[in-house]
């Protein structure tokens, strides 16, 4: 079975051009900004509850996001806000979701967790460790039902890649052979605890051996590399192949949620990763490099980006809070007899 770590080909090598190249710029960047002004919003009383930052991930959804077809469709855990806003999710709907405003995409009920839009084919934002995973194969499992030749992406944690209702998942999807991709983001230290400390087998892309699934190692901090990935896992997956697995090897610069104060790592660790191997500095490397853009242009997509997070800070902070009849609504559904 070919269930192997492929040796990743430099970034610099891989095939692009400006306009793309400057796009994953421009939507890493909206993610960074974004949860950077979600992190401050947090700080000044106006998130409540828990907030899971992606800092650090952007490359793997914006990666992902780039190698997906009208149709294919995306759920993930609580650590969520990176992957609505790849999805071209509104930033004001998001926002508002966090600060629990009516205008949020789930008036303001569902808080940083529990945010979907059917429109946009995101099923989730889920609470519950691993519980996505499930989901995400029956997603494939109506895709393959219905024969509409979408593929599902169903992204995790390493530390959810523990969870036994996850090898439940890579069962039935090998079985049936279901569209569905399984992306581990391995960001290495789960919820406080280094995946070397919790797994037996730290290679998360090997997970699926014993249920025929193939996995590949990827450079989850290598947007060009995630993009290449994901294309190869979604043609495998769509042409009846069935699931594949890829392990993201990507790092949080926060800590696992805005109350972690990760003392588990060191400074001197994330600033030397984030210094080595940050993926919107690689980009922005890249383009200087091939003279797609220069500081100028640069710093004004990043002024631009700024204003749409500043908009939608604002727009959140000055929407009302769900009316408390909206206690009642949402959670029975109306049947007709």
């Amino acid at each position: 079975m070919a269930n192997e770590s492929k040796k990743t080909t430099s970034s610099e090598a891989r095939k692009t051009d400006k306009g793309e190249l400057l796009g994953y710029y421009r939507d890493m960047l909206l993610i960074r900004r974004f949860e950077e002004r979600a992190g401050q919003l947090y700080g000044m009383g106006q998130i409540a509850g828990f907030c899971h930052l992606y800092i650090g991930q952007e490359a793997v959804v914006t990666g992902c996001k780039a190698a997906m077809k009208d149709g294919d469709q995306m759920i993930t855990g609580y650590r969520d806000h990176g992957h609505m806003l790849a999805l071209d999710m509104d930033p004001k709907g998001v926002m508002a979701e966090l600060t629990g405003r009516a205008t949020g995409y789930s008036k303001g009920k569902g808080g940083s967790m529990h945010m979907f839009s059917t429109e946009k084919k995101f099923y989730g934002g889920h609470g519950i460790v691993g519980a996505q995973v499930p989901i995400g194969a029956g997603l494939a499992f109506a895709n393959q039902y219905l024969d509409n030749k979408a593929v599902s992406l169903a992204f995790f944690g390493d530390g959810a890649s523990n969870q036994g209702q996850v090898y439940e998942a890579f069962n039935m999807a090998k079985l049936w052979d279901l569209p569905v991709i399984f992306v581990i983001e391995n960001n290495q230290y789960a919820m406080g605890t280094s995946v070397q400390r919790a797994s037996a087998e730290t290679e998360l892309f090997k997970r699926g051996i014993s249920f025929e699934i193939e996995g590949r190692l990827v450079d989850g901090m290598d947007v060009l590399a995630v993009r290449d990935a994901a294309a190869e896992a979604i043609k495998h997956a769509r042409s009846g192949k069935g699931p594949m697995i890829l392990e993201m090897k990507t790092y949080r610069y926060r800590g696992h949620s805005m109350s972690d104060p990760a003392k588990y790592r060191s400074r001197d660790e994330v600033t030397k990763t984030r210094a080595d191997h940050d993926p919107i500095d690689a980009v922005k490397t890249r383009l200087l490099k091939e003279g797609w853009a220069d500081e100028d242009e640069l710093k004004a997509i990043d002024k631009d980006i700024k204003a749409v997070v500043k908009e939608s800070a604002d727009f959140a902070i000055e929407s009302p809070e769900p009316d408390p009849s909206e206690l009642w609504t949402d959670v029975l559904i109306d049947v007709e007899a």
